[in-house]
């Protein structure tokens, strides 16, 4: 690479056995767009060409060109002779590195083995060598952040470092800097989605309960309340209570995740309510005992 109009490359001169009128005069190349010539004196009289870059080079574009140097004598018919000319253009660190998309966006599941394969950030560039050889970093990416995941600074492979808990962050966005081997950069966006497994048993809080009632209680009596939470998201944290045993009790609902159980019939035995759950099924027992009047 080089700027025009101030690079110049003497060559070496012809030789011609004429001597004055006859010698050597001009020195000409191959018509093109960025290289001349022109032709220099020497002190002893001689002549020698001097190669002039008119356009500046990109190695990108053209890596190399072949040009085609003329000199012609001063004689009547002139004389001429050539020679080739082989230039080629190494590399200067001009290209900035280039991922190939500005977000990468991906979905694991909670709680995969370390170690997992999450994505691969790629870059390119352009040029070539030690300039084209690209590092990858995390930018800027707070240490919890960085210790839930590694990034391989030469492949831009992404994988597991922790146990990740949809509960705890159900998205992580990360930046990613691509350096090439001089002071070039790139920046781009993972956002890693955590997709949420059944893997929190539901929680049951009792928040009132009359362990001993009449057994004459009228229908509809209260009995207790609770309160049942499961932390997964979506259908697994969906939960459904009811009374397994044939008891004089039923379940009503007065919110979301709040039940009552209240006497639906006469009371005549020790009776047990249950709370379940499907898939993760812990139980929640309370004894009622009952006194007469």
């Amino acid at each position: 690479h080089g700027g025009s109009g101030s690079v110049k490359f003497p060559l070496d001169s012809a030789q011609d056995a004429d001597v004055e009128s006859n010698s050597l005069k001009i020195y000409t190349i191959n018509p093109n767009e960025h290289f001349s010539v022109t032709t220099k004196g020497s002190p002893d009289g001689s002549k020698y060409p001097e190669l002039l870059l008119e356009k500046p080079l990109d190695r990108e574009q053209q890596s190399s060109y072949q040009l085609i140097l003329t000199a012609i004598d001063g004689g009547d018919p002139p004389l001429s002779g050539t020679t080739q000319i082989q230039i080629q253009v190494t590399d200067a660190n001009d290209n900035a590195p280039l991922f190939s998309q500005d977000t990468y966006r991906v979905s694991i599941q909670e709680n995969v083995p370390w170690g997992t394969f999450v994505l691969q950030v790629m870059a390119t560039d352009q040029d070539q060598g030690v300039n084209a050889e690209i590092t990858y970093a995390f930018l800027n990416a707070p240490t919890s952040t960085s210790l839930l995941f590694n990034l391989n600074p030469n492949t831009g492979d992404i994988t597991t470092n922790g146990t990740l808990d949809f509960e705890e962050t159900g998205r992580y966005l990360l930046s990613v800097e691509a350096k090439d081997g001089g002071v070039h950069t790139a920046h781009c966006n993972v956002q890693i989605e955590i997709v949420d497994e059944n893997d929190n048993a539901p929680e049951v809080t009792l928040m009132s309960f009359s362990n001993q009632i009449p057994e004459d209680s009228d229908i509809g009596t209260v009995i207790a309340l609770f309160k049942v939470r499961d932390r997964d998201s979506g259908q697994n944290g969906l939960v459904t209570c009811y009374i397994q045993e044939e008891v004089p009790f039923k379940l009503e609902s007065t919110s979301k995740n709040y039940y009552n159980p209240v006497v639906c019939s006469v009371l005549t035995v020790q009776s047990w309510v249950r709370i379940l759950s499907p898939s993760l099924c812990p139980s929640f027992a309370c004894s009622l005992c009952l006194s007469q009047k």
